[in-house]
């Protein structure tokens, strides 16, 4: 997660002189040479056209949505700020999977959602302080990645991991390509080589989630994401001249205090069947590198790549 902090912490100060068209076209693009390296493990005799062409769809849209309004948000506001809202994404699960997945979410954690989303006015303070088209752009992406993240939960035991992999890459290449000419600036080549740091920033660390998930409780692991939080108190005085105001911290907690409550209660037995918070890796996901999806177990059919899970 320190690593994931990085990556934002390069994406935002690229988001100064470049649009987030730009940053995620060259992002995906030197993610690509990546990815082939992960393909290569996969040697399934199988074809890459998904199993449930529709969620699939809407997984992929979902995540362009997601990098357009992360990548925008961490250009345009403080980075604590951003994590703020972006850690609303487990309660947005949790009440998607309701829908999506059948879950039966008790008072306890609907409660907790409750409370978080008090945590977000906090934040946001409406009313007292200006809110501004970052901060829908950041409550955009947590409700894209946690959408993203619950459609995985329903179709990824029938997926191959290589379709949830490439169709999200393939598409923000072909989306930002689009519109990235509307407000294009030509990069040196110091930035080019930023872009592809982004790049190698996401791959480390997703290969380290991975190993984390393997050697360890998902319970254990899913909080260390709110560890970025410190990561941005020290790039964003350190890098930006960043000071978050105490209602920035208080929301902040209140907001990280109703996701871990969420954690406790998918951890207990009997709580939940589906658990889509624990199941989810702790990171949103915005499709513009080499991320593998944790999904729902392996048919022991799919290649290396879907032996990414946890062991149960």
């Amino acid at each position: 997660f320190a690593l994931f902090a990085t990556h934002d912490a390069f994406v935002k100060h690229l988001g100064q002189f470049y649009a987030p068209t730009q940053i995620i076209f060259f992002s995906v693009l030197f993610s690509f040479p990546l990815a082939t390296l992960m393909l290569m493990r996969d040697t399934t005799r199988a074809h890459l056209r998904p199993v449930h062409p529709g969620w699939s769809a809407l997984r992929t849209a979902s995540l362009v949505m997601t990098g357009l309004s992360a990548f925008y948000a961490f250009s345009v506001l403080p980075l604590a700020q951003v994590y703020s809202i972006i850690f609303t994404a487990p309660l947005l699960i949790t009440l998607l999977s309701i829908p999506v997945l059948g879950e039966r979410v008790g008072p306890h954690r609907l409660g907790a959602v409750a409370v978080g989303f008090v945590g977000v006015m906090i934040v946001l303070r409406p009313g007292a302080a200006e809110i501004t088209l970052g901060h829908g752009a950041a409550m955009l992406a947590a409700f894209w990645a946690a959408g993203s993240s619950v459609v995985v939960r329903r179709i990824g035991r029938d997926e191959r991991s290589a379709v949830l992999m490439l169709y999200p890459m393939m598409a923000n290449f072909v989306a930002m390509a689009a519109l990235m000419p509307a407000n294009h600036v030509p990069m040196p080549i110091w930035d080019l080589g930023l872009a592809g740091v982004v790049s190698l920033l996401a791959f480390a660390a997703t290969l380290l989630i991975i190993a984390a998930y393997r050697a360890g409780e998902a319970a254990i692991i899913a909080p260390m994401q709110y560890s970025q939080l410190l990561w941005a108190a020290i790039y964003g005085g350190l890098i930006f001249g960043e000071q978050p105001d105490l209602y920035t911290w208080v929301g902040a907690g209140v907001i990280v205090a109703s996701g871990l409550y969420v954690v406790i209660r998918e951890s207990t037995v009997g709580a939940s069947r589906n658990t889509p918070v624990l199941r989810t890796r702790a990171r949103f996901d915005a499709g513009t590198g080499p991320r593998l999806p944790q999904k729902e177990g392996g048919d022991g059919n799919r290649g290396p790549l879907a032996n990414d899970d946890p062991k149960p």
